[in-house]
């Protein structure tokens, strides 16, 4: 199935990391530290990740990904008993270098070949981001990366999604939303744009005001959508 019109999409937004990158790659570095307790231990931390990003939308004390992303895993660490500086260093290292999962450089490359834009749009602070794109060898496929560092407010506010319809000069309706996260195509789809969920676990879809256009099990089924 495609889009009813997919010559009208004219740019794809892609969400960072869950998305693009593979966090799941980070769960060897965390073995090395914390043995058995490293599955529970990045749980804990990208869930407090996130939450942290959201109470600090909603308090108006906003604070970069980076120096989210390191209270979060201050709270995993302490909770689950660990105490090694070096250990955490080595964590938060691998924002800076994530792995791109296997199918994004080839999503990427078809899209771009078809004329339409490519950019990112993350909670990712603009270091992370571009020592990212960097790590992950996808930089010279994405025409514009988007951090909401400039907005002090994070994804899934309505803000976020406007102000990537604005750098990209297009209107909501022309822009395609690609996240793994189901908060996040819920916060797109809510916006206007038109959302594709990558549901590579097969999780069950939140419960929230918007859903995503499409469902996809990996970003080799994205390019199928516009008519590729």
């Amino acid at each position: 199935m495609t889009f009813a019109k997919p010559e009208d999409i004219r740019a794809v937004l892609f969400d960072a990391y869950g998305t693009l990158f593979d966090l799941g790659a980070m769960i060897d570095v965390c073995r090395n530290g914390a043995g058995d307790k490293a599955p529970a231990l990045l749980d804990l931390w990208r869930r407090k990740q996130l939450e942290y990003s959201w109470l600090r939308s909603l308090m108006g004390r906003f604070q970069d990904f980076w120096h989210v992303t390191g209270e979060a895993l201050d709270y995993a660490l302490e909770t689950h008993g660990l105490k090694n500086p070096a250990f955490r260093a080595s964590l938060m290292q691998l924002w800076l270098r994530p792995k791109a999962y296997d199918d994004a450089a080839g999503c990427l490359q078809r899209i771009t070949a078809s004329g339409r834009k490519t950019a990112i749009l993350s909670n990712g602070s603009k270091t992370m981001l571009t020592a990212g794109v960097k790590s992950a060898d996808l930089y010279d496929l994405l025409d514009v990366r988007l951090s909401v560092d400039n907005l002090g407010i994070y994804k899934p506010h309505p803000s976020v999604y406007e102000m990537a319809a604005n750098a990209l000069d297009l209107p909501p309706k022309q822009i395609a939303m690609v996240s793994a996260n189901g908060w996040d195509v819920a916060g797109a789809a809510f916006f206007g744009f038109h959302a594709i969920w990558v549901n590579r676990q097969g999780i069950q879809p939140e419960r929230l005001p918007a859903g995503p256009d499409h469902v996809v099990s990996g970003l080799t089924d994205i390019p199928p959508l516009l008519g590729l």
